[in-house]
C-alpha cells in the first residue's frame, strides 16, 4: 500500500502538494504544465505535483503525429518540449487512454485539478455531393498515416495520378507537399519504412491545391509557402485569373507583413513561370477563387471535382460567380480544418468541436464551472492559430486554476504512488519518460542501422516506430514509473 498523506496537511505544501493531472502531452499540455511550475505562486512556495497523461506511448502529441516530417521547425519545438519534461518535476504516463483506462471519477479521486489538453485530430466535415466516394480522404487521416500514427492502418491507397487538395491552410500545404514530393527526398526525415514504400510507388503527376478566396486571404504562413519551392523535380504552377485583389486585400497587404510577403512570393512565382518551362516530372498547382460544389465519380470512385469560381466582394470574403469548372482527379483530400473529439463525462460543444468552457474553466450543461476541471489548447478554443498561440492560451487556463485553488475539491487519494497502483491493478501497460528516452534512442539506432546498410548514401537520423505494442515494449524495458 502507498503511504497515506496526513489528512490535516494543507494543500500546496511539501506534505500535501497540489495534485494536477494534464490529459494530453502535446504542446498545449506541456506548456500548461510548464507555466504552472513557473508561476509566481510556485515561486512563492506553493508546491505542485503534475502528472501528464497521453493515450499514445510517446509524448509530444501534434508534434509527433500531426506535423509533416520535413517541417524545419519540428526539431526546435521537440527540443523545447523535451527540456520541460526532462527536468524531472513532471511525470509522464503514456499509453493511458482517458475514458478507457481512467475515468473522470478516477482522476477526481487522485487529483485536485484536471486539465484537458487533448487537441483535435479529426477532419472537419465537408458536406458536398460525392464526398463519400472511394478516393475521397480526410487530410488529417493522411497526416496520421505519413506520421506513423499507431492507431492508423499502415497502408494508404496512393493510386491517383491527379489529386485535389481542398484548403488553404498549413495542413493543406503539408498534405500537398508530401503527396507531390519524391519519396527519396523524405528519407532524411523520420518517416517509417511503410510510408517511404507507399510514397515511392505513387504514380502521382499533378497535385492541385484549391482555396475559396484569393492570394491575400490564404491561411498558411510564409515558411510553409517557401517550403513548396524546395521540393526537387516538382514545378509550381499558378494561374493569372486567380490573382484578384479587393479593397480588403490591398489593406491587408499594406498593413500585414506576413500577407505582403506571401502575396509577393506568389506574384513573383507567377511572373517567373512565364520565362521558365515546366520540365519537372511532377507539378504542384495552386488555385484560388474556387469553391468546391461536387466530387464526381465513376463506378463508386472519384473521377473528378467541380468548383464554382468565386470573386472577392470587397471585404475579403468570396461570393459565387455562377461559373463552374471541372477538373479530372482520381483522389480528393479535404484539409479544411480539424475538429475536436468528445470526452466522456465532459460537456461538449458539437458545433465547434470543443469542451464547453469559459476561459478554460470547464462548464456543465447549465453553464456552471465544474470545480477542478479545466481545458487548454485546441480542445478549449478550437483548431485555430499556430502552435505558439497555445502558450497564451495555457497561461489563461493556469491563471484561472491558481485563482480557484483554495476552493478546489480535495482529492481523496492524492498520494503520488496511488495512480501507479491503480494503473498496475488494471493491467495498463503505461509508459514513462524514461521509457520515451529508450524509445527515442531505439528510433535513432534504427536510423543509424539504415544508414550503415545503405553505405551512408543518405543519412537517416531516426526511423519512427509505428506499431503501438512495439513502442510499448521498447519503452517498458526502461525503469518503471515510481
Amino acid at each position: 500500500m502507498s503511504p497515506k498523506t496526513p489528512a490535516t496537511a494543507e494543500i500546496g505544501t511539501e506534505d500535501r502538494p497540489l495534485r494536477v493531472a494534464v490529459i494530453g502531452s502535446g504542446p498545449a499540455g506541456v506548456y500548461a504544465a510548464d507555466i504552472l511550475t513557473k508561476s509566481e505562486e510556485v515561486r512563492n512556495g506553493l508546491v505542485v505535483s503534475i502528472d501528464l497523461f497521453d493515450r499514445y506511448p510517446a509524448p509530444y502529441g501534434l508534434i509527433r503525429y500531426g506535423v509533416a516530417p520535413d517541417h524545419p521547425r519540428i526539431k526546435g519545438i521537440v527540443n523545447a518540449l523535451h527540456k520541460v519534461l526532462d527536468r524531472g518535476d513532471i511525470r509522464f504516463f503514456g499509453n493511458v487512454d482517458y475514458g478507457t483506462d481512467l475515468s473522470l471519477e478516477d482522476l477526481q479521486s487522485h487529483y485536485d485539478a484536471v486539465i484537458f489538453a487533448t487537441g483535435a485530430i479529426k477532419d472537419a466535415d465537408l458536406n458536398i455531393p460525392g464526398i463519400e466516394l472511394d478516393g475521397s480522404y480526410g487530410g488529417a487521416d493522411f497526416v496520421s498515416w505519413y506520421d506513423g500514427h499507431p492507431d492508423v492502418s499502415r497502408e494508404w491507397p496512393l493510386e491517383a495520378k491527379e489529386i485535389a487538395v481542398l484548403g488553404n491552410g498549413n495542413v493543406a500545404l503539408d498534405v500537398a507537399r508530401v503527396l507531390s514530393k519524391h519519396a527519396d527526398d523524405l528519407l532524411v526525415t523520420e518517416i517509417p519504412d511503410n510510408v517511404y514504400a507507399g510514397l515511392k510507388a505513387s504514380p502521382v503527376t499533378d497535385v492541385h491545391v484549391f482555396g475559396r478566396r484569393g492570394p491575400a486571404q490564404v491561411k498558411f504562413t510564409p515558411l510553409e509557402l517557401r517550403e513548396l519551392s524546395h521540393s526537387k523535380d516538382v514545378d509550381i504552377v499558378l494561374y493569372p485569373e486567380d490573382f484578384e485583389f479587393d479593397a480588403a486585400s490591398d489593406e491587408a497587404i499594406r498593413t500585414n507583413n506576413q500577407v505582403k510577403t506571401m502575396v509577393n512570393t506568389l506574384t513573383n512565382w507567377l511572373v517567373e513561370q512565364d520565362d521558365k518551362p515546366l520540365t519537372a516530372s511532377r507539378r504542384l498547382h495552386l488555385h484560388f477563387l474556387h469553391n468546391p460544389v461536387e466530387v464526381t465519380g465513376a463506378d463508386g470512385k472519384v473521377a473528378g471535382i467541380q468548383f464554382e469560381r468565386t470573386e472577392l466582394d470587397g471585404t475579403g470574403n468570396a461570393r459565387g460567380t455562377g461559373e463552374f469548372v471541372d477538373y479530372p482527379v482520381q483522389a480528393v483530400y479535404r484539409s479544411i480544418g480539424y475538429f475536436g473529439s468528445t470526452l466522456p463525462d465532459v460537456e461538449f460543444d458539437h458545433q465547434r468541436g470543443v469542451v464547453v468552457n469559459d476561459g478554460g474553466r470547464v462548464l456543465d450543461a447549465d453553464g456552471t464551472h465544474v470545480p477542478g476541471l479545466y481545458s487548454t489548447g485546441w480542445i478549449k478554443r478550437g483548431p485555430v492559430g499556430l502552435i505558439g498561440h497555445t502558450k497564451g492560451d495555457a497561461l489563461e487556463t493556469i491563471t484561472h486554476l491558481l485563482t480557484d485553488r483554495t476552493g478546489l475539491p480535495a482529492a481523496a487519494r492524492p498520494e503520488a504512488a496511488a495512480i501507479v497502483e491503480l494503473l498496475d491493478a488494471r493491467g495498463v501497460e503505461h509508459t514513462s519518460w524514461e521509457g520515451w528516452i529508450e524509445l527515442d534512442a531505439h528510433e535513432k539506432a534504427l536510423g543509424e542501422a539504415w544508414t550503415a546498410g545503405h553505405d551512408g548514401a543518405v543519412v537517416r537520423e531516426r526511423v519512427k516506430v509505428v506499431p503501438r505494442q512495439d513502442m510499448v515494449e521498447v519503452s517498458r524495458g526502461a525503469a518503471a514509473v515510481v
